[in-house]
């Protein structure tokens, strides 16, 4: 696990198994709010280990902001923490967290620790606000990469723990690529000093217009590429000839993934396309 403080009382947290999972912690004078979990056990229980032995003290809210399991398995390992999310969250991890969970225990016998611990608090629209000892957070839903997500603002630190609505590749296969855009869009003007990412890096104050930029370029050139495969007898040739770096990123982000989620960013378009004619 990497760690890192990115403001006083901001902590941010990297997984070094899987994916660059991000997590991250604001600690109050008495107690703490952890933003998502970390992908693997032992990772999650260092995290809450130095929250509470190194800087003393407990986990009172843990808030998710996607359902997926790489940001929520972690939440058994804070017992006694109410868990914060989107309503959809909640719904979203009945229907495929329990059925994740039996499939990483077959194949890792780590997770055996794990145990699904659902959100107790949850809304669906508005705006839920939390003060951390001198800080006030801002919970808000964050539309376009999943129906469920949710992006938590450090208001006097303008910090903002995006969760998976800002990556370094976006991704459309839950979610609506205009909205994301939209989403991104809004992100940019929101006078920021740090994003964490869901996964990947922190992005600093002076790399945010160009992140913003780089990801709805990429956006724009994945939906041209979509439209024109739709429109062809064969589209395959048109949605594998369009690369990545194609398409404005690089190729060994997120330790090299990027290529395959690339690719299913375009199938789900262009079967989203497709659809659309009918």
């Amino acid at each position: 696990m990497i760690r890192e403080r990115i403001a006083d009382n901001v902590y941010w947290f990297q997984s070094e198994v899987y994916a660059q999972v991000a997590a991250g912690a604001i600690i109050g004078h008495d107690w703490a709010v952890v933003v998502d979990t970390l992908p693997i056990p032992d990772e999650t229980l260092a995290m809450r280990s130095f929250i509470e032995e190194s800087l003393g003290v407990q986990v009172r809210y843990v808030i998710n902001t996607i359902y997926h399991a790489d940001h929520t398995f972690g939440n058994c390992f804070f017992p006694g923490a109410m868990v914060i999310a989107h309503s959809r969250c909640r719904s979203l991890m009945i229907e495929n967290n329990y059925a994740a969970l039996e499939t990483a225990q077959e194949h890792n016998p780590d997770f055996n620790r794990v145990k699904i611990v659902l959100p107790t608090l949850t809304f669906d629209t508005g705006t839920l606000t939390l003060q951390v000892g001198k800080r006030h957070l801002r919970i808000f839903p964050i539309a376009g990469n999943s129906p469920d997500g949710i992006g938590i603002l450090v208001r006097e630190d303008r910090v903002l723990l995006a969760g998976d609505a800002f990556l370094p590749l976006p991704l459309i296969l839950e979610g609506d690529v205009e909205e994301l855009a939209e989403t991104t869009r809004k992100i940019g003007k929101m006078s920021l000093e740090n994003i964490v990412q869901g996964h990947g890096d922190v992005i600093l104050r002076g790399e945010i217009d160009q992140a913003v930029k780089s990801n709805l370029n990429y956006l724009s050139a994945i939906q041209k590429v979509a439209k024109l495969a739709a429109r062809r007898k064969d589209p395959m040739p048109v949605l594998e000839e369009a690369t990545v770096e194609q398409c404005g990123k690089s190729r060994v982000l997120l330790g090299g993934l990027v290529g395959e989620l690339h690719q299913r960013n375009l199938t789900a378009l262009y079967r989203r396309e497709m659809q659309a004619k009918e």
